[in-house]
């Protein structure tokens, strides 16, 4: 090796220790356990903002062979499908089929730039978001009802970074990261080949920073609800650049036009009715790097016109004093969430326990799954939840569902995302490092 040679080697190790640095020792160290951000009240200590934020990823590793989530008592857990690529996303068509999206990241040139965006990139290689997404939809089928998908099919490609799905009547509707697009849908089909038309544009761009767009159908099936994600962190890239971010939009089915239904969520992801209430309840990720405390992340009703928080305040009239100007107005009127989920947990998933088979302590309430947290010390989230309800409420501690998807060396064996609910009433999980779909259901 010559001189020049050894050198360039040196050089790009010394990169790399720098790199694993600050993807693992940087930053500060939780005070609180994450219970005291959980639940209707949640302890919200002063801000901690450090100089280099708090950054502790969870390696992505994948399941050893035999190995899978603990599940919870009463409850047993087997791989509904495997051999997957990144299924972010799960829905349930009527004839019990379901649908994944194998999907990641759109690119996105202009979000990457900068010392930052390079350590943030180098934190969803380490996470396992780096793969590029396979743009599709893939149908699997238990059909002979043994709890393991037997038949499998790609039921739409050459999507763009498909997210959120929903059908309406015999016309199915996917969000991609850029727009909502109808396809003609047959019941029992395993496949469309037909091409889609557009319903919507959705904001994306070459920023697009959360790109992730879930939908969910009105009760009479005219209008769609779209959650939308913020441009940015909290606002630093100026708020001309959230036009119509951060929300959640109606879209009505017949003409495609749209309206802001509510407003100040930062990244809304999971959607779910609760049949014997009228609200719409969504899960909704805050802001970062204000400490391994804050801010925690959210369940809550939607509220027509409602204003939550982002990114002037939080959970509440907290304001975030990095906004500048800061709109006080605006703060002193933002709704208080339903139910705060723990700092930096990454809630995702949401779905109604109605219909469920699980014992009965899951009767009424919200499965939610918790991506994991990238932005804490230690890490939280990294599991499935159930919140109980009463009364169209919110109401008792959580309950683990899911766990077991940290090793004991802190790398993830796996990270939950979309949950649903099968035809039979067993919970089903995405897992998008273990690429697997998990099944939960009663024990034998």
């Amino acid at each position: 090796m010559t001189a020049r040679r050894t050198w360039l080697f040196v050089w790009l190790c010394l990169l790399s220790t720098l790199a694993t640095l600050a993807l693992t020792a940087c930053g500060e160290m939780a005070t609180l356990p994450v219970a005291a951000g959980t639940g209707p009240t949640p302890a919200l200590p002063e801000p901690n903002r450090t100089l280099v934020p708090t950054v502790s990823i969870a390696p992505a590793q994948g399941w050893p062979g035999g190995m899978k989530p603990h599940a919870a008592s009463g409850t047993q857990v087997v791989a509904f499908a495997s051999g997957l690529d990144h299924p972010r996303w799960i829905y349930v068509l009527p004839n019990g089929d379901v649908l994944v999206a194998e999907t990641n990241a759109p690119p996105k040139p202009e979000d990457n730039k900068g010392i930052k965006g390079w350590v943030m990139g180098l934190m969803m290689k380490r996470a396992g978001a780096g793969v590029p997404s396979a743009n599709r939809i893939t149908l699997l089928r238990d059909s002979d009802g043994d709890g393991v998908a037997d038949i499998r099919s790609v039921f739409l490609e050459g999507l763009n970074s498909p997210f959120g799905m929903v059908l309406v009547g015999n016309d199915f509707y996917v969000a991609n990261s850029d727009a909502i697009v109808r396809f003609p849908y047959t019941s029992g089909a395993l496949r469309i080949t037909t091409h889609g038309t557009k319903v919507t544009d959705l904001p994306a761009g070459p920023i697009n920073h959360h790109w992730t767009k879930n939908i969910i159908a009105s009760r009479d099936g005219s209008k769609l609800y779209v959650t939308v994600g913020s441009n940015s962190n909290v606002g630093e890239r100026g708020i001309e650049a959230e036009a119509e971010r951060a929300a959640i939009w109606e879209v009505d089915l017949h003409s495609g036009a749209h309206r802001l239904l509510a407003t100040g969520l930062r990244n809304p992801n999971g959607l779910a009715w609760k049949p014997d209430c009228d609200d719409l309840w969504t899960v909704v990720n805050e802001r970062d790097e204000l400490g391994s405390d804050l801010v925690p992340d959210y369940l809550t009703s939607v509220r027509e016109g409602g204003f939550y928080g982002w990114p002037y305040s939080y959970f509440g009239a907290h304001l975030d004093e990095r906004m500048k100007p800061p709109r006080p107005d605006l703060a002193n009127r933002a709704i208080v969430p339903d139910y705060a989920l723990g700092p930096h947990t990454a809630s995702l998933g949401l779905a109604s326990s109605a219909g469920t088979t699980l014992p009965d302590v899951f009767a009424e309430g919200m499965f939610i799954g918790q991506h994991g947290s990238w932005n804490r010390r230690p890490h939280s989230g990294y599991k499935v939840i159930f919140v109980p309800f009463a009364k169209c409420k919110p109401s008792g501690e959580p309950l683990d569902v899911l766990t077991g998807f940290l090793s004991e060396d802190g790398e993830a064996y796996g990270r939950p995302v979309g949950v649903a609910l099968d035809r039979q009433g067993a919970l089903l999980v995405a897992d998008d490092v273990g690429n697997i779909i998990w099944r939960v259901s009663r024990a034998q």
